[in-house]
Parts: C-alpha cells; structure tokens; sequence
C-alpha cells in the first residue's frame, strides 16, 4: 500500500465545489459521497453482509473502512492462506467495530479455495490477497451476484487483466458494484490538482515523472515448518508468480495519476530498464530491487517512471507534472510557476472508496469503476515486460497478448509445488534482460 503525503492525513472531508460535468466519474463519485452522514446508508435496516478474502493489512483496513462507512454493515466471512492470520485478524477488528463483526469459528477459512466460502457467505466481498488472484476472485463473486471491492493491482499480467475486463463488464450488466483500490482517484486534494491541470493551470503538459523510491516492503523471515508453497505465499509481494513485481505493485498508483492527468489516455510504446542489485538474499525472492520505465505517448508526451527497493538510498514518493506554464505536484496538491495554488485541505481516501461503494449500494446506483482500473493496470505490466525482457513494448503488443505466470491461477491448489524453487546457493533466480523472453 502506498504511503500518504501530509495531505492525505486525517478524516476531515473539507474541499471547495470545484468539479466541473467533464470531471471523470470516479471523482464525481467523491463529490457525492462528502457530506452525507453514515447513518443515511443504513435508512433502510437492512444488513450487508462482508466477506474478507485475504487477512493482510489491507484488507483488514478496508474491512474496518467497510464496517464504518455503513453502520448496517457486518462482517461474517473471512479467509487467508493461514488460519492463524485469520483469527488474529478478527480479534483485532472484533476490538475496533464490536458487534459488527459477527464471523464464528464456521465462517473462518484457510487454503487456497477459502475465497469460494466467503463469496457464499457474503453480499460485498473485499479481496486484498496476492495480485495474482484478483481477476479470478472479482470473477467468481460477480458471477455469484456479490458486489466487489478488489485492492490495486488488478492482475499481474495480460491474461489476467483480461479476465478482469471481463469481470468489470459483467458487473455492468447485472448492475453490481466493483470499487478499485487505486485510492488516488477518491482523494479531494488529487482530483482538485488534476481537475486544475486539465483546465489549464500550467499549460500544455510536456512530461510527467513519477516516482516510488522505498526500502523493500514486507520483509519477514522465514519461519521454521513451512513449506515452500506457504513461505512465497507469505511473503506474496517478493515472487513474480504471486505478485506481478513493483511495477504493477507500487508504480501502478502513480501511472494511474499519469493516465488521470492525461485524459486517461495509454502510451503507444515504452522501454524499460531494471535489474536486482543488492536485495539478493532468499528473503527478497526473485522480483528486481529497480525499474526505470519510459513510456510515450501519440501526441509526444513522455513519463518517466522510476521505482526502487533497496535499502540505504534516497526514497522518494512523487507525482510530478510539467509544464509549458509551471509545474504541478498531484501527491502534494500544489502548482507553480504563472499560477500558485495549493490545496489545504484533509480527506482519507481509503475511507471514501468505501463511503462511495456503501452508499452506492443502498441507493442501488452502482458504481463500477473498471473504465481506468485494468487500463492503468495494464500500463504497469507492459512497463514490467519491458523492463524483464529488455524490449520495447506497445500498447497494441501488450493488448494482444495472452502471456500469463504459470500456473493459472484456477490451476492453484493447497500443498501444490510453487513454480518457482531457490538456486544452489539459497538465492531465487530472476530475469536477464535481453534473454528472457515473456511475449
């Protein structure tokens, strides 16, 4: 999950009637959702019944983000690859929301096939797990007439995204929810900036860089007793076949904000560079420690994107826009240059999305917001391909392509052999640019 700037801090909803009607849905959806009192989302009594799918910390934040958008709200349903992460969980959201959460000893679940119980059990199931099931999670519960809140990213590869195009039409169809967790878009401050940009703020936009400089996220130790299988499923974010690496993981918010800035427009084509250099030991898995994508755009634009996982170095978390007239910061929600302007304001967007999707429900006005969810996401991965083969990649190479990490994520099952296995030497073997090949 992404850290917040000094902006994002706090729960106050304060923020001036800037949207205009060409303002993207998303952010009109914020608009509607500021203001209005949690209990106007239970005026009808009836219960929601809430279904976890992964037990992380995500997950447990947007459960109890879940619980307080919606006082009819309860959670029955929750499941994880470890049992124990699960009735952890629950005591700790138990302790924050009391009766709202209402999960027995039956309703908690742990495997691989636990997601099939808790869709069941549930009216809004919220998947936060390993990337790599998303597509196939938001499917199965859509499918099943569930509404859908599904964490960033939204697949880790071109047949997944698919998938999760699918899923996003469907919900349409039978008039479902499906909230994305690419929080930016529900954050006052950002859709401010944006919406300034786009009206002309610093003129004409010449180039965007976004930037995601961390230490590596989620690090644990091994513990002793676990299999192979539960060892990468625990530390999910460090294996290619689980988590689709950093680019998909964490640049996947700022290319979001690119996309926003620029009508949601795609790039026509990037390249990417990027390689592990120092975080090689078993516990950093087999993902890259730094990627640098460059991706253009028909009318010339270039972002230039840059994330990195390695202790001891500059970090930086940014999203900067330039210019022919100033310079905007969408994460600080400040422009420069022939207009000054920064927005003081406080808002918690991971609490909005949740506002939004509760208040969506009961009005039975749904919200859908797959039109940019696997767009941005796709943007990533093909940022990602490019950096692991050395290639160009283009938007139309990567839209055609059905290339996906083995095994299929219907294929997983509990106790099988992870595709992957460490190297004589106890490290996990990664790409080679220009060897390996994906496409």
């Amino acid at each position: 999950m992404a850290s917040l700037s000094e902006s994002d801090k706090g729960a106050g909803t304060t923020r001036r009637d800037f949207l205009k009607a060409s303002t993207v849905a998303a952010s009109a959806a914020v608009s509607g959702a500021l203001g209005i009192g949690n209990s106007v989302y239970a005026a009808g009594g009836n219960i929601i019944r809430v279904g976890m799918v992964g037990c992380g910390g995500r997950c447990t934040g947007a459960a109890a983000q879940a619980l307080t958008a919606d006082s009819g709200t309860r959670l029955v349903a929750m499941c994880d690859i470890f049992m124990g992460r699960v009735k952890d969980k629950r005591r700790i959201l138990k302790e924050q929301k009391g009766d709202q959460v209402q999960v027995d000893d039956d309703h908690c679940f742990a495997g691989l096939d636990g997601y099939k119980h808790v869709i069941e059990s549930s009216d809004v199931v919220l998947i936060a797990n390993a990337a790599k099931f998303h597509p196939l999670h938001s499917m199965t519960a859509i499918k099943a007439g569930k509404h859908v809140f599904v964490e960033k990213p939204h697949g880790i590869d071109p047949a997944g995204l698919k998938l999760m195009q699918k899923a996003a039409d469907l919900a349409k169809e039978k008039g479902l929810c499906l909230v994305s967790g690419l929080h930016s878009r529900y954050h006052t401050g950002y859709a401010e900036t944006v919406q300034r940009i786009q009206d002309g703020a610093i003129g004409d936009v010449v180039a965007i860089e976004e930037n995601f400089l961390r230490g590596p996220y989620g690090v644990i130790e091994r513990m002793p007793g676990l299999s192979e299988l539960q060892w990468q499923c625990s530390t999910q974010y460090h294996f290619r076949w689980l988590s689709g690496d950093d680019v998909p993981q964490s640049l996947v918010h700022n290319l979001d904000r690119s996309s926003w800035v620029l009508h949601n427009q795609v790039p026509t084509k990037c390249h990417g560079l990027g390689g592990r250099s120092s975080m090689t030991k078993p516990i950093y898995g087999d993902v890259f420690d730094h990627h640098s994508v460059v991706y253009e755009l028909d009318d010339g634009v270039r972002i230039y994107a840059f994330c990195r996982t390695t202790t001891g170095c500059h970090n930086d978390s940014s999203s900067t826009v330039l210019g022919s007239k100033g310079k905007a910061s969408v994460t600080g929600c400040r422009i420069w240059g022939e207009t000054n302007w920064r927005w003081n304001g406080r808002c918690n967007p991971y609490q909005i999305e949740q506002d939004v999707l509760f208040k969506a429900i009961r009005s039975g006005e749904p919200v859908n917001n797959g039109d940019y969810m696997t767009r941005s996401t796709m943007i990533t991965v093909m940022g990602q391909l490019s950096c692991y083969t050395g290639k160009e990649v283009t938007w139309e190479q990567i839209n055609q392509s059905d290339f996906y990490y083995p095994p299929k994520p219907q294929d997983c099952h509990d106790g099988m052999e992870p595709p992957v296995k460490a190297g004589a030497h106890g490290s996990y073997p990664v790409p080679k640019p220009g060897f390996t090949k994906m496409m």
